[in-house]
């Protein structure tokens, strides 16, 4: 029976309704609930609360661990429910309120949220949604699929409402290690020296006094869209497995590598398969989320241990998971974001991360989060943690997209730059692959003309730096043409010949 999984006698009594929780909503309220990458988010409250809003005049400030799942950002935005929204996200209706200034919008480090409320640079919590598997004896909370920044919630809301997902096995447990670093100045190190260090507790802690209301719902997590891998995004893999294979037979790395993040997909979810290939073995994931591939990694034998805060599969992969839980227990664990995405950790584990860009320069600067420099996408979310402090920071993409190819993906100079040339070292496309370690800005922009540009632009972008490094500097530019690429496809829909402008 559903009250069986509230092991906690002071709970039995307030269960209420998802519409009753709803009304718990005040007009400008900060909100903190569960949900990371469409894993462990409210499905009963949130919703619920959309459709309060869609008759009221009442908007909140909504903060969670990365984006939701099923409808309910959509249902938000569209009953105007949203005043500003945090740190991540990737619904398209929000999106365009986004992007027309209807809801404001944080784009956020996923590492920085937790430490930006604790440390109370960010409004006050006043309520909290947390999705459980169940509650134990004392009141505290066994999570489901993520955990994002739900402890951290847990901790500093005024009240705190407990979503009971049925749909959860309740024997949904032992991969939870939930671990709050002390407070500035007393904080010491994160004793994470491998992927599965376990440092911590297997449930949030919760004060049982703000607890308001307890909520059943059965609604299983948005499953991910996994896309077939097709020309490109193979091409990328093998360019990448290659790479790995020289390092490994170079000696800077075993064949083993090194505790892999990957972002999350179908280019991350390629490249992760593809070392199914080959003779890499006993690999390690110090990653946000894990994918179908890394399900697929642990049952071939080729992955051995896999750390993340979300676990964010298709339907097929959540089924397996579920009905085979216990195979797996011992060879995942999920932990806060603002651990699983700690630079600290990052830098001593020495993480291979891989991440997408929407486009980058011929510099090495990549741009992951905005169309053309002012139209946000989805967000940054956990590549600038990863990009600055792992061992090798790679970055992937297309070369091109849309019909005729007519945007390239490498361009002049980023419209928007979330990643700089510092903090990138190896950039991918189907074409090939620049390793731009060692490298000065000229010796850059000749690996990633040769190695990454797509034929119909490797002409016009050599032109752009033969004439840009004429007229000299460090990092040689024409800031009268650096964005006509940009200003091209506006105007005509093509990348293809831009206007140059004559050099000067």
């Amino acid at each position: 029976m559903e009250i069986e999984r509230i092991k906690f006698e002071g709970y039995k009594n307030s269960i209420i309704t998802a519409d009753e929780a709803a009304l718990l909503f005040e007009n400008g309220m900060t909100v903190g609930s569960s949900g990371f990458t469409k894993a462990g988010d409210s499905k009963a409250v949130l919703p619920a609360f959309a459709a309060r809003a869609a008759n009221e005049e009442i908007a909140i400030t909504l903060i969670t661990g990365a984006s939701l799942g099923h409808t309910t950002d959509s249902d938000l935005a569209d009953a105007n429910a949203l005043y500003k929204r945090m740190p991540f996200q990737v619904d398209p209706v929000l999106r365009k309120k986004i992007n027309d200034g209807s809801i404001l919008f944080i784009d956020q480090h996923l590492s920085e949220t937790a430490e930006l409320l604790n440390n109370k640079h960010l409004p006050k919590i006043d309520l909290a949604i947390i999705e459980a598997s169940s509650i134990d004896e004392n009141g505290n909370i066994i999570p489901t699929t993520s955990i994002g920044n739900s402890a951290t919630f847990a901790k500093l809301a005024g009240k705190v409402i407990i979503e009971i997902n049925t749909s959860i096995p309740n024997n949904f447990n032992g991969i939870h290690d939930i671990f709050i670093p002390e407070n500035y100045p007393e904080r010491d190190i994160i004793p994470i020296t491998k992927p599965d260090s376990r440092i911590g507790k297997g449930y949030i802690e919760v004060d049982p006094e703000k607890v308001v209301g307890i909520v059943f719902t059965e609604l299983p997590d948005s499953p991910a869209q996994v896309t077939s891998i097709d020309e490109k995004t193979a091409a990328i893999a093998n360019h990448l497995i290659h790479f790995f294979e020289v390092e490994v037979a170079s000696g800077r790395l075993t064949d083993s590598l090194l505790p892999l993040q990957a972002g999350i997909g179908k280019v991350a979810n390629a490249v992760l398969s593809g070392f199914s290939k080959g003779n890499f073995k006993n690999l390690t994931m110090y990653s946000e989320v894990l994918q179908d591939s890394t399900f697929e990694l642990i049952d071939s034998g080729k992955m051995d241990f896999a750390s993340a805060s979300s676990i964010t599969v298709s339907k097929a992969c959540y089924e397996h998971l579920m009905q085979n839980f216990e195979n797996y227990k011992d060879k995942i664990i999920l932990r806060p974001q603002n651990i699983s995405n700690a630079p600290e950790v990052i830098r001593r584990l020495g993480i291979i991360a891989i991440n997408t860009a929407i486009e980058f320069d011929i510099y090495g600067n990549v741009n992951s989060t905005h169309i053309s420099g002012s139209k946000m996408m989805n967000g940054i979310g956990g590549s600038g943690d990863f990009a600055r402090n792992a061992y090798l920071s790679i970055f992937v993409t297309p070369s091109v997209s849309k019909e005729n190819n007519a945007i390239s993906h490498i361009l002049p100079m980023v419209s928007h730059v979330d990643h700089t040339e510092h903090d990138v070292d190896i950039l991918v496309t189907e074409n090939g692959l620049a390793d731009l370690r060692g490298l000065a800005p000229r010796e850059r922009a000749i690996q990633i003309i040769q190695n990454c540009v797509h034929p119909d632009y490797k002409e016009q972008l050599q032109s752009y730096y033969e004439r840009a490094r004429l007229r000299g500097g460090h990092t040689p530019h024409l800031l009268e043409e650096a964005f006509s690429w940009h200003i091209n496809y506006s105007n005509s829909g093509t990348m293809k010949n831009p206007v140059s402008v004559e050099h000067r």
